[in-house]
């Protein structure tokens, strides 16, 4: 794939430490990577955003942002509040190719969930995917109430014909309960797609060095990784009732 589109089931779910993982992967596998943000929000023009974080974490990639805005709201509701002009799919989608025309991966990290609006029509970044007929990568939560937003954010991204890559676990707790154990059996049951990794939590906390060392760990073959699905899923599993 040259282009990847990465959302979340929702926000705060660990899409941007997931994206920072797959560029840092995809990196020692020796491939040259651009992370573009389709809008940030919530953030000041003089702090890193999504895309500088996933740059301190990754190393050496491409960062491209399209928009800021200052309150920390859907990036439709942030641009009109705002005063200023919204991002429509079709700018994210000639943004990622022009990238794409320079770098090996281009990974377009959304803004929440894959409906979030981007602009006053109603543009999202399904619709972005769609213009670039590019794979969508899912990041989804652990615990419980997990199998109901990936299975909705997948038959979304099927009913618009959009390719689903797969599922990432964005944060792996250290001490996972019942119910975290039995999703990594159920996700990818809803979501008919595969698992492709899990990301222990607080990842994002770790030096840079550690976290490029880490990352591949994190992520199966698909994204370059080493991240064995049936293995983890062994060693996790819950006890017999």
């Amino acid at each position: 794939m040259t282009v990847l589109v990465i959302t979340g089931t929702g926000t705060e779910v660990g899409k941007t430490v997931v994206t920072a993982a797959v560029a840092a992967t995809a990196r020692a596998a020796g491939r040259s990577v651009a992370v573009l943000k389709a809008a940030q929000t919530g953030v000041r023009p003089d702090e890193p955003g999504d895309a500088a974080e996933v740059a301190r974490l990754a190393g050496a990639v491409t960062t491209a942002e399209l928009a800021r805005y200052p309150e920390p709201l859907a990036p439709a509701t942030a641009a009109r509040r705002a005063g200023r002009a919204p991002v429509h799919p079709h700018e994210i989608a000639d943004a990622a190719a022009k990238l794409a025309a320079e770098h090996d991966l281009v990974l377009v990290e959304g803004a929440g969930g894959l409906l979030v609006r981007f602009d006053a029509a109603g543009g999202t970044l399904a619709d972005a995917a769609r213009l670039l007929s590019a794979p969508v990568l899912v990041v989804a939560p652990a615990g419980l109430g997990t199998l109901n937003t990936t299975e909705l954010t997948a038959r979304e991204l099927r009913s618009r014909g959009l390719d689903l890559a797969g599922i990432v676990i964005g944060s792996w707790p250290a001490a996972p309960d019942l119910a975290a154990r039995c999703n990594l059996a159920d996700l990818p049951d809803v979501a008919g797609a595969p698992l492709l990794g899990s990301v222990p939590a607080g990842s994002g906390g770790l030096s840079p060095a550690a976290f490029r060392s880490a990352a591949p760990q994190w992520l199966a073959p698909r994204l370059d990784g080493t991240w064995d699905a049936e293995a983890f899923r062994v060693r996790e599993a819950p006890p017999a009732s």
